[in-house]
């Protein structure tokens, strides 16, 4: 309770209340413009972000995050288009209820669903993450390694499209990684005698370039062409039969939500695909889903909003991101001075509380912007992309290149965007290679470390219990992934999610 006090005293003060406003309206304005998503835009407004204070900084940033969650619901519903890839599946039964005249009823259940998912979510965070946070600090460099092995591999398993892909994205990031003075002996390593790349690729321009750039030219490239069912939204307010029909549906997917949110990799498109399939399976009207059901648009909104929450445990307790959104926040951490881990609870307390205490006042602040201003929100669908995204490429390279005045950024962030785009032509994705880049020093650094402590005995990772249960919990998720069944299965969901 001491800690959660700590943390409303924080999130309260009115300039952090200011900040969190900020950080969930233009979250939720991402997820409505659909093409740029949430990791693009956390990792374009990622540079304005420095020039605040640690809490206020990572308040906006995570606001952008789960504001995104809920804005990309309305693009799903109105023009069958989801501004978020977890929303995909809200687009089944929303757009249905949208060109059946119940735009607002949709509208409604999926943002009262997404308040009180994200209000559970952030309960669960406020009461695992502090004893986590303290098995973590029993943890050593043998057990830290092992633990980012089952973070790379868990990804691996659980990210869409080709495991072999994903798996060659990984191996890029950890290389990429690897470039600068090694952190032991001040080397220089794969520099090729430019001085710009002697502290390593810089983490802005690769994630701006990755995520910004490469998603602004690939939706230059293929436009989508949507109309608005409905310009106009009216009766928002459920009745008393959707209010019976959707409360069952948002418990289960709050519940599934907030479990498969701390899997690394996309658990929060899971748990929307998962919920759905749950609901669809249970009912007893299944042949209503597709067709408008309230239920297909409850269960999943509730999910996804749910997950987003929960995935801020790992990066909480020990450091390791669940996905590229969380990613961008351990830059973030990095930048501010404070390493994330399970010292941030200890060192950092305002900070660890504030973030927890923000989460409660961003989901209320979310549902005051998504129901009355909803006619806003439509208004913005017609902005046209040849206005829009100059205007972002623009203010994302003088964000970069206000940090250090050098030149070099913005061409690293121009050669990372056609990285980035060539590799969603081939198939691949950029996500796992952020993953790679971030959590690659770590890996390096835990592993040079238990070999100078074991004097250089491998067995090191197999003799100490917590590391050899984590890279038995690794062998088997990665057996289990490459089950034909499970393969196929796999296949299945995330083929919907590229639909």
């Amino acid at each position: 309770m001491d800690g959660i006090l700590l943390g409303l005293e924080t999130a309260l003060q009115p300039s952090n209340i200011l900040i969190c406003l900020l950080g969930v309206t233009l979250g939720t304005m991402v997820g409505v413009l659909p093409g740029i998503g949430p990791t693009a835009t956390v990792a374009l407004l990622l540079p304005i972000t420095f020039s605040f204070d640690p809490v206020a900084s990572l308040i906006m940033l995570a606001g952008i995050y789960y504001g995104a969650q809920y804005g990309g619901s309305t693009t799903a519903i109105l023009i069958n288009l989801p501004g978020e890839s977890s929303s995909v599946v809200t687009a089944l039964d929303g757009h249905e209820m949208a060109k059946q005249g119940r735009a607002g009823p949709a509208l409604a259940t999926a943002a009262l669903g997404s308040f009180f998912a994200g209000t559970v979510a952030t309960v669960v965070v406020a009461l695992f993450a502090p004893p986590l946070a303290q098995v973590a600090l029993k943890f050593g460099s043998a057990d830290y390694f092992s633990i980012v092995v089952l973070g790379l591999l868990a990804s691996i398993a659980l990210a869409s499209g080709s495991a072999l892909k994903a798996l060659a994205m990984i191996v890029l990031g950890l290389l990429l990684g690897t470039i600068g003075q090694d952190q032991f002996t001040a080397v220089p390593r794969f520099t090729f005698g430019v001085r710009e790349l002697y502290g390593g690729l810089d983490f802005v321009s690769l994630a701006v370039g990755l995520f910004g750039l490469a998603e602004i030219i690939r939706n230059l490239e293929s436009r989508h062409n949507a109309t608005l069912v409905t310009k106009k939204v009216q009766g928002l307010w459920l009745t008393r039969d959707d209010f019976r029909r959707i409360r069952m549906p948002v418990l289960r997917g709050t519940t599934l939500g907030s479990l498969l949110g701390v899997l690394p990799g996309g658990g929060h498109v899971l748990a929307s695909f998962a919920s759905y399939s749950l609901e669809k399976r249970i009912s007893k009207t299944p042949q209503e889903f597709g067709k408008g059901a309230i239920e297909g648009v409850a269960a999943p909104e509730s999910a996804n909003n749910a997950a987003a929450q929960t995935s801020f445990i790992p990066l909480l307790t020990l450091g390791l991101p669940a996905h590229p959104v969380m990613a961008l926040l351990v830059g973030a951490f990095i930048i501010q001075g404070i390493t994330p881990g399970p010292n941030v609870i200890n060192d950092e307390p305002e900070l660890f509380w504030g973030l927890i205490a923000s989460f409660w006042i961003g989901n209320l602040l979310l549902v005051m912007l998504n129901l009355p201003l909803i006619g806003i929100w439509v208004r913005m669908l017609s902005v046209p992309y040849s206005v829009l995204f100059p205007a972002i490429i623009a203010f994302a390279s003088i964000g970069c290149y206000s940090l250090s005045l050098n030149p070099w950024d913005i061409f690293a962030i121009a050669a990372a965007g056609l990285l980035g785009y060539f590799l969603i032509r081939w198939g691949c994705e950029a996500a796992p290679l952020l993953l790679g880049f971030v959590l690659g020093p770590l890996l390096e650094e835990n592993l040079r470390r238990a070999m100078i402590i074991s004097r250089g005995d491998l067995s090191v990772f197999v003799t100490r219990p917590i590391s050899a249960s984590l890279l038995a919990l690794a062998l088997v998720i990665v057996v289990i992934a490459l089950l034909p069944s499970v393969r196929q299965k796999r296949e299945v969901v995330f083929q919907g999610e590229d639909d």
